[in-house]
């Protein structure tokens, strides 16, 4: 049985376009860094599958990808640790989430403490 299509959404993020003279313009919709004030990020602490081990993870950037690996660098380098940036969020080795609050804060961001 063929599956049913309700949406857009549903064809898995292609469009389809009967114009012959149509040309995809990939520069358009490169995503711009957004200012930080504007930023609301989310500061977690996980320890799910880390054997045992607490991570800080910052959540919510807007922004390029460089941008995201910019701003990791420097929350690892002020915290004296290590980590790193995957999915989108930024993962700090150990409980900093203090910390990186009060840099973030200092930096414009908008940071929420989420968790006890």
């Amino acid at each position: 049985m063929a599956k049913k299509i309700n949406s857009l959404e549903d064809l898995g993020g292609f469009v389809f376009s009967t114009n012959k003279d149509f040309e995809f313009d990939t520069h358009s919709d490169m995503q711009q860094t957004v200012a930080n004030k504007k930023q609301f990020l989310e500061a977690h602490l996980d320890k799910k599958n880390r054997g045992g081990k607490i991570a800080t993870i910052i959540k919510g950037f807007q922004g390029t990808e460089e941008d995201l690996k910019t701003l990791g660098k420097t929350l690892k380098t002020k915290c004296g640790v290590g980590g790193a940036v995957k999915d989108n969020e930024i993962i700090i080795q150990g409980n900093f989430r203090d910390k990186i609050t009060e840099l973030l804060k200092s930096e414009g961001y908008n940071v929420k403490r989420v968790g006890s």
